[in-house]
């Protein structure tokens, strides 16, 4: 199977959605200029032109608003913002309305934007640009919130959120921008719900998100060489949550580890938690771990937002802890993210 990057397998799904459907149209600041949204938006913008990909100004709210009155008229809308903070503007519209359109309405019809959200550090850009919300958005039922992981995901559950009939946030993480892998030339979706087994093993669990499932490879592969067998359970979706599979690589191996890019508390690893404490109660053969930001906003320092963000290295401590073991010889591991260079 041919590579793409990311950021070409995001392009490739958003130019064949729109070419099988005329409905399918393009909203967000910047995606008609010629980086097109970190080159996501830009082929598009160039076959289908501004009637279909439209730039809008700062208006976040109100852009929410008018994707969500041509979805519930029939067509397609798909929101990007290059900075996912901003999407805190979007609430009243996307929680208020979108999110419960078809329960107060009797089933008659939803309204099933799509909105793309660009997550991740950055070079010390403080408190307001370097968060994840998927648990926030995850929070509130009838949206479905996406956190792909690889190349073939950012593709295949774009494709899925623009088929299907529920209002979708999709969180992508910068860093994974320039990741490459195998990806289908057809649309082929992937379903919300359904997590994947990025690696198996036999000794600890790490259940991850978006840019974590790349910081638990690493953490993996270094492990293993110690003699310690990490499973890695990539959930692609954190709401709905594939919990099947979090319960069943955790009564295999009897110990959890959980990674996220967002904070511990009432986010996402406090949820896998809770679903496992609930479930698989008898099968933790130790306390859960949860890697995570410092409770605290993001520093406006470059150096100190690179200590602030947790990566392999955290990992792999947690995965030690876990099976009685200390990190001894094991050199330190630098960030999947080290190297970063912007432009946002």
């Amino acid at each position: 199977m041919r590579e793409l990057t990311y950021w070409q397998a995001i392009s490739e799904a958003t130019v064949q959605c729109m070419a099988e459907d005329p409905t399918v149209l393009v909203l967000g600041e910047g995606v008609d200029d010629h980086k097109g949204t970190f080159g996501t938006t830009k082929t598009a913008f160039e076959r289908y032109g501004a009637a279909r990909v439209v730039d809008v100004p700062n208006s976040e709210n109100a852009c929410a608003g008018i994707a969500i009155g041509a979805a519930a008229n029939g067509m397609r809308p798909l929101v990007v913002h290059t900075r996912a903070d901003f999407m805190f503007l979007a609430m009243d519209a996307l929680v208020n309305l979108a999110a419960k359109w078809r329960y107060m309405y009797g089933d008659q019809g939803g309204a099933p934007v799509v909105t793309r959200g660009v997550v991740g550090r950055g070079w010390g850009q403080g408190a307001t640009h370097s968060q994840s919300p998927h648990a926030t958005f995850g929070h509130y039922a009838g949206l479905y919130v996406a956190t792909p992981a690889s190349p073939a995901d950012a593709k295949g559950l774009l494709v899925q959120a623009l088929r299907g009939d529920t209002p979708v946030v999709l969180i992508e993480n910068r860093n994974l921008y320039p990741m490459t892998g195998p990806v289908p030339e057809e649309p082929e979706p992937v379903p919300f719900g359904v997590g994947r087994i990025a690696r198996a093993g036999d000794d600890v669990t790490v259940v991850a998100a978006s840019l974590m499932v790349a910081e638990a490879l690493r953490a993996a592969d270094q492990l293993a060489t110690r003699g310690v067998g990490v499973e890695v359970v990539d959930v692609r979706s954190i709401r709905p949550l594939d919990e099947r599979i979090i319960c069943e690589s955790v009564a295999r191996t009897g110990r959890l580890v959980v990674a996220d890019t967002s904070w511990a508390r009432y986010g996402f690893a406090a949820e896998v938690a809770a679903v496992v404490a609930e479930t698989v109660p008898e099968a933790l053969r130790a306390p859960v771990r949860r890697v995570t930001l410092p409770d605290c906003p993001a520093p406006v320092s470059w150096p100190l937002e690179e200590a602030f963000h947790p990566g392999a290295d955290e990992i792999v401590e947690a995965c030690l802890a876990l099976v009685g073991d200390r990190r001894g010889e094991l050199p330190r591991l630098t960030s999947a993210a080290a190297g970063f260079h912007g432009p946002y």
